[in-house]
């Protein structure tokens, strides 16, 4: 099925489109980033913007968590095995390019935490001694002596006993002897506890309120500056005292405010925070409707009563994230992406404190510009963002794009489409690159992309309208979309493809279960079949995180059944495409082994692809390349 406009190109081109992201600077201004130029991400670097990149690691498995040491030229990042999400961290010392492995338990996960302030140690959590439970450990990373001699790492030190589930290093304190740990009870509710290495004493800085925190910075002064939506339905800069844990909102929106996130508003989420200590430089992104502005400043004023003062900025003209300050803040880095525009990564510069310094009038610079393939800019489209109404009257968002050539208002050009219903699901699908939406666009179908009631993104309230016993309102909403869809003049409402991916796989097996009559075809990608079944074999680590969304399987048991698609699976008519790997830690294989057994006793067609190399993500691009080529074999002969 080649696009409307007459040139056809293979999903090869479109998944080998350069991928960057994860920017790291050195002490020395090394600029450190993350690369999938070789099929699977690795650590790369580039002395100045558009010059030739070096690769630093050789490895064939997806390396993960870059961090730039605070004091030398090195690094450490994580890797894990096959796509199974333990990951180990590793050291790399780019003097010598000596490269050594901190951890060595490849059964255990290790989630990266932060760096000492002198750069010789490193603080993570892990799981070491219980599946079910992280504790904080702190370890010695040695390094390549002037002479070259490597100096071992030290072994792992346990320096706090997790209270179980999924616990997170989130900053070191300058002094050395204090950590921040973040402990999740669910996406939307988070402890903050500060941790006395010495005394191993602990203290909390959360009240009892619903909250986040996130992009958790010391600053110097008895606080912490972070992001949080503490007594807000949105999220903030804000100041979090170490002495009473009290909030001064600092910068974002007024918190003061009765506001609401929820579409049709204007008030948006502050997701991203950098801050340096030493010069007060703050640099902070908001999401607004799934775009992003940045703002830079200084924090001024005192420590009682903290203030942004703005610099100039550039324009995002997409999605910033990652955003991380050079030495001595003299530039800031950020992953950039936009509909049209590949994941790369930008920096802006600022002056000095007397006034001189590199690109200090608020422009970006393509550090990392990002190689097409040789596809033209015609191959790539942007979205209009959309509402449409569901059952309650809401507004739900969506992002609507309509493959090239098509006429939306000529009847004579209708076209199939597929409704893209993203994961989480405290997840928001964003105007991002997205290489997959492209090819399918350029093979003639439109694309319809909602944020139904449980995204983020529109604030705290938005995202509980899901929860629990409301799980299937966001079912209607989908079906909602397709009711939009069919007032469309260019969309043949006889050809409606449900296209998932984790919960948005549920969400995919939901819609052709609940509302069997609107399809043509669907693609669950590791999607949930039997909340039974997956909260049963899902890590034990998760598990209490996601019964926080979904139900207990202690008190809603009965309930999780009856709204699992594999409970009306009879209901199922359209062929559908199921995709796993095996490796998958989150929502286990079983899901899709026993739904499509159970779709295929319906007499329905079925096509599965199950990876033995791959878990919750597909992250070798050979593999994606016979996915996606399978999939688009599958939807021509169904579609």
């Amino acid at each position: 099925m080649p696009d409307t406009a007459g040139a056809y190109y293979g999903v090869a081109r479109f998944l080998a489109v350069e991928h960057v992201d994860s920017p790291a600077f050195t002490p020395a201004g090394r600029l450190l980033f993350l690369a999938y130029t070789s099929g699977t991400p690795q650590v790369w670097t580039v002395d100045e913007p558009g010059a030739w990149p070096t690769r630093l690691t050789p490895h064939e498995e997806r390396a993960s968590a870059l961090s730039a040491s605070p004091a030398d030229e090195s690094f450490v990042y994580a890797m894990d095995r096959g796509s199974d999400e333990r990951d180990q961290l590793l050291h790399y010392d780019l003097a010598t390019g000596v490269e050594r492995a901190l951890t060595d338990d490849p059964e255990s996960k290790h989630a990266w935490g932060a760096w000492g302030p002198d750069g010789d140690c490193v603080a993570y959590t892990a799981n070491r001694e219980a599946d079910g439970r992280f504790d904080v450990y702190v370890q010695e990373v040695g390094g390549v002596d002037g002479d070259g001699t490597v100096t071992s790492a030290g072994d792992p030190e346990r320096v706090y006993e997790g209270p179980g589930g999924w616990l997170n290093v989130a900053a070191f304190g300058p002094e050395g002897r204090r950590i921040v740990l973040t402990k999740a009870h669910s996406s939307s509710d988070e402890d903050l506890t500060l941790l006395d290495l010495e005394s191993g004493e602990t203290t909390n800085l959360s009240d009892d309120s619903e909250a986040t925190y996130s992009h958790v910075h010391f600053d110097g002064d008895g606080g912490l500056l972070c992001v949080t939506n503490r007594d807000s339905d949105t999220a903030y800069v804000a100041r979090l005292s170490l002495s009473d844990g009290s909030v001064t909102p600092v910068a974002g929106h007024d918190v003061t405010a009765d506001a609401t996130g929820e579409p049709g508003t204007d008030e948006w989420d502050v997701d991203g925070l950098a801050f340096d200590r030493d010069t007060g430089r703050i640099a902070y992104t908001v999401n607004e409707g799934g775009y992003s502005s940045l703002s830079t400043g200084t924090l001024a004023g005192d420590r009682e009563d903290p203030r942004f003062d703005p610099t100039p900025t550039p324009d995002v003209d997409g999605i910033a994230a990652d955003l991380v300050f050079g030495p001595e803040a003299g530039r800031l880095a950020y992953t950039h992406t936009s509909p049209t525009t590949p994941y790369g990564v930008r920096t802006c510069g600022f002056a000095d404190r007397d006034g001189d310094g590199v690109d200090a009038t608020g422009t970006a610079t393509d550090w990392t510009p990002v190689g097409r393939n040789g596809l033209p800019d015609s191959a790539f489209h942007a979205p209009e963002t959309v509402r449409y109404e569901t059952f309650d009257g809401r507004a739900i968002p969506a992002y609507w794009t309509l493959p090239p050539g098509v006429d939306a208002d000529d009847p004579d050009e209708r076209v199939p489409a597929i409704v893209d219903i993203h994961g989480g699901p405290e997840h928001q699908r964003r105007p991002w690159f997205y290489p997959t939406k492209q090819y399918f666009l350029n093979r003639g179908y439109a694309v319809l992309e909602p944020n139904v009631r449980g995204s983020s993104g529109y604030g705290t309230a938005y995202s509980h309208l899901d929860d629990v016993e409301k799980r299937m309102d966001s079912v209607a909403d989908i079906a909602a979309g397709v009711e939009w869809l069919a007032e469309q003049p260019s969309v043949d409402d006889d050809r409606i493809v449900a296209y998932g991916r984790s919960y948005g796989g549920f969400m995919v097996l939901a819609a052709i279960t609940e509302y069997p009559d609107l399809w043509a075809a669907a693609v669950d990608f590791v999607g949930i079949a039997d909340f039974t079944t997956f909260l049963e074999n899902t890590g034990e680590w998760r598990r209490s995180h996601r019964e926080a969304e979904y139900g207990s399987l202690d008190d809603d048991y009965e309930f999780l059944k009856s709204i699992s698609p594999l409970t009306s699976i009879e209901e199922v008519r359209c062929p559908l495409f199921v995709q796993h790997g095996a490796n998958d830690p989150r929502v286990p294989v079983g899901e899709a082994e026993q739904v499509a057994e159970a779709v295929r006793e319906q007499g329905v067609p079925v096509e599965t692809l199950i990876f033995e190399d791959e878990g919750h993500h597909t992250t070798s691009r050979e593999n994606l390349i016979a996915e996606f080529e399978a999939i688009a074999d599958f939807l021509d002969e169904h579609v």
